[in-house]
């Protein structure tokens, strides 16, 4: 009973934000510019409907089988990257407003609004076609990456990292079709999967994640869960887990495997995850030989910090940040990653994060498009 008072709470606390919200969008779209009242109509019956929109695909947002809803989820999570360059630009076009009128220029603080307020509506949403069209175009970043640790015998291992994939109510089993297909077409050795490949429940969205099952190579194609696995609940984690390996992916759980003589693979759960898979550094590396190459797979380039001292990692690889998705929210990823794409060192480990192929949220991505990693590796 106490959960659900909150939940109910919660949910009236967030109807009166939205419509704050909205409210605030209606008197910067139709009040500054001070459109007729018949433009006025128009925009309120606009900005009703998508917020009728909006509200019913949040509900039904991993809400049992997603292919019935998506009609409805796809535009009311695409009207949050319209929302988002909405605000910007409003807010923008307010500030310039107010210092014209503090500078008693009324005369160009209205030609300001009235050719501005359309111009930024036009703008954002060209800003998120563009962002809708970018998403749907997964490419490929090779990364050369030299190590001294590195066996001769591997020199020239091709490693494609494929993350976030994102599957459930914004992407189904044809997208899941195109990125294995893509995947397979580098010639991978091995193939390693970061978590995030899902939005919803094994039973709702198994046939969608099916595909994965013809991802193959010499050196097998291994995953680890991520923190999308667990958004419907705790317990969906270890289903998740058993579902993957249904499909013969090799699951890591705070444990390691060989690949092959001097050359070891490490993986963790995400950082979310609790109980049995709550994740362990430590457990995964304990059967690691520091003369090995030794290969770390995590969902959150942030995992890096939880490494113990002297962990012997070469090369650890995760996704989780998406490259920031949508700029320029995109730029707060910084303050929590210490790498947000592409190759770095943080901790005296060098680090790739990926840009994942899919995405969280809006179905849009705005200079910073999706990506298939393919990192080839070469001995000193």
């Amino acid at each position: 009973m106490g959960h659900t008072v909150v939940a109910v709470l919660g949910g009236l606390v967030g109807l009166v934000v939205l419509g704050a919200y909205v409210g605030w969008l209606y008197r910067r779209l139709a009040v500054a510019p001070d459109l007729s009242p018949r433009w006025r109509r128009g925009v309120a019956v606009a900005l009703g409907l998508g917020l009728g929109v909006f509200v019913v695909g949040a509900v039904l947002l991993r809400r049992g089988d997603p292919a019935p809803v998506r009609p409805v989820v796809w535009p009311a999570m695409t009207s949050l990257a319209v929302a988002l360059y909405l605000t910007l630009g409003l807010a923008l076009l307010a500030l310039v407003a107010l210092a014209l009128r503090l500078r008693g220029r009324t005369d160009a603080r209205r030609r300001v609004l009235r050719v501005g307020t359309p111009a930024v509506v036009a703008l954002a949403l060209a800003v998120t076609g563009y962002g809708v069209v970018a998403a749907t175009r997964p490419s490929v970043r090779t990364t050369v990456v030299t190590s001294d640790a590195l066996p001769a015998s591997y020199d020239g291992l091709r490693v494609v990292l494929m993350t976030d994939l994102h599957v459930g109510a914004l992407h189904d089993a044809s997208w899941t079709r195109r990125v294995v297909d893509l995947v397979m077409t580098q010639d991978p050795d091995l193939v390693l999967l970061g978590g995030d490949l899902v939005d919803g429940r094994p039973e709702d969205i198994a046939a969608d994640v099916a595909p994965l099952a013809d991802l193959a190579t010499p050196l097998g194609v291994h995953a680890v869960i991520g923190n999308h696995e667990l958004i419907t609940g705790a317990a969906d984690g270890p289903r998740w887990v058993a579902a993957y390996e249904s499909l013969g992916l090799d699951v890591l759980t705070n444990e390691s495997v060989e690949l092959g003589p001097g050359l070891m693979l490490a993986g963790v759960p995400d950082a979310t995850a609790t109980g049995d898979l709550a994740p362990d550094p430590a457990a995964a590396l304990a059967g690691v030989d520091p003369d090995d190459f030794v290969l770390y797979l995590a969902h959150e380039p942030r995992q890096v910090h939880d490494l113990p001292d002297g962990a012997g990692v070469d090369l650890m690889l995760a996704g989780h940040t998406h490259g920031g998705q949508l700029w320029p929210v995109g730029l707060l990823s910084r303050l929590a990653a210490p790498v947000v794409q592409g190759y770095g060192v943080a901790d005296g480990v060098p680090l790739l994060v990926s840009r994942g192929v899919g995405t969280s949220g809006p179905p849009v991505r705005v200079l910073s498009p999706p990506q298939v990693d393919v990192v080839v590796l070469r001995a000193t």
